[in-house]
């Protein structure tokens, strides 16, 4: 049975394969000329790879051995304007599933320290899937008029900071 820090690693390779499937989600949304669904995507890449690189600091600081993964091409072509964000929610859906594994298997371990490590990609899931849920709805909604998706994102969306408040270090600071 893989320990929490073999898991964790493991993990490592989902969120940045999450972040290469975002970069390719925006470029998609850029190539057809959508700033604010691209400028949307891209900066949810960017937070992937930080969740990753947060990963990789808990697992240096814990003294444990550090695997970085290759990760599996991300999907380039879709079928509609819809389709990038169905596939951004399906992906949030199943990283919140590992990220309750690995909650668990830290417990399991009696790791009280990764198990809290993991209460706040507990709660980064949350909002993941909800945000995530909102912008497919609407997206979905106005598939036939996608600038009005454009107007929504300007309106709703503010600018991120690279790192979330209260988030663990990523190794190599806030890149």
């Amino acid at each position: 049975m893989p320990t929490f820090h073999q898991r964790l690693n493991e993990q490592v390779a989902s969120e940045f394969a999450a972040s290469q499937q975002y970069v390719a989600i925006a470029v998609h949304y850029d190539a057809e000329t959508l700033p604010q669904l691209a400028a949307h995507f891209y900066r949810q890449a960017v937070e992937e790879r930080n969740h990753a690189m947060m990963m990789v600091q808990y697992l240096l600081d814990s003294g444990d051995e550090v695997t970085i993964p290759a990760v599996a091409a991300p999907q380039t072509t879709f079928a509609d304007d819809v389709a990038p964000v169905a596939l951004a929610l399906e992906q949030e859906k199943r990283v919140t599933a590992q990220i309750s594994q690995l909650a668990v298997t830290a417990r399991e371990d009696g790791d009280l320290v990764a198990e809290q490590f993991m209460h706040w990609f507990l709660q980064e899931q949350r909002e993941e899937v909800s945000s995530m849920s909102a912008l497919l709805q609407v997206v979905e909604r106005l598939r036939d008029n996608v600038m009005l998706v454009e107007d929504y994102l300007a309106r709703e969306s503010g600018a991120a900071a690279p790192l979330e408040a209260g988030a663990p270090p990523a190794a190599g600071g806030a890149l």
